[in-house]
């Protein structure tokens, strides 16, 4: 999965949370100074290239653009994306790294393990 840009992800997160919108609207959700249109025109074009946004027209010049991928789907390619290229796409290395780096405890993937257990069994 393409990775996305800062502001490509800002514009995604307001995507999921506010659902199908123009331009116009899009930018309505952003505190001052505003981008401008143009500017977030060209990152929903960038956007609908790279498969994360289609569209629909509503006259010949404007468009509804909404998310084609639920931000669900973006985290866990994202997730398996850091996993592949830095810990040589083990998630048992990545999840060993973060208990080495104390980011979470023994107590939390313990933890962790006994809820995976638990949703294995139903």
């Amino acid at each position: 999965m393409k990775q996305l840009t800062q502001k490509e992800e800002e514009i995604m997160e307001r995507m999921w949370d506010h659902g199908p919108m123009l331009v116009r609207e899009l930018q309505a959700y952003y505190d001052e100074p505003r981008p401008h249109v143009n500017t977030l025109a060209t990152l929903m074009k960038i956007l609908e290239e790279k498969g994360f946004l289609g569209h629909k027209a509503i006259t010949a010049r404007c468009f509804q653009y909404f998310a084609r991928i639920s931000r669900e789907e973006y985290r866990g390619g994202s997730l398996e994306g850091v996993v592949n290229k830095f810990f040589g796409k083990s998630y048992l290395s990545a999840v060993s790294a973060l208990v080495k780096s104390e980011k979470i405890s023994v107590e939390e993937l313990k933890k962790l393990i006994r809820e995976v257990e638990e949703n294995n069994q139903h």
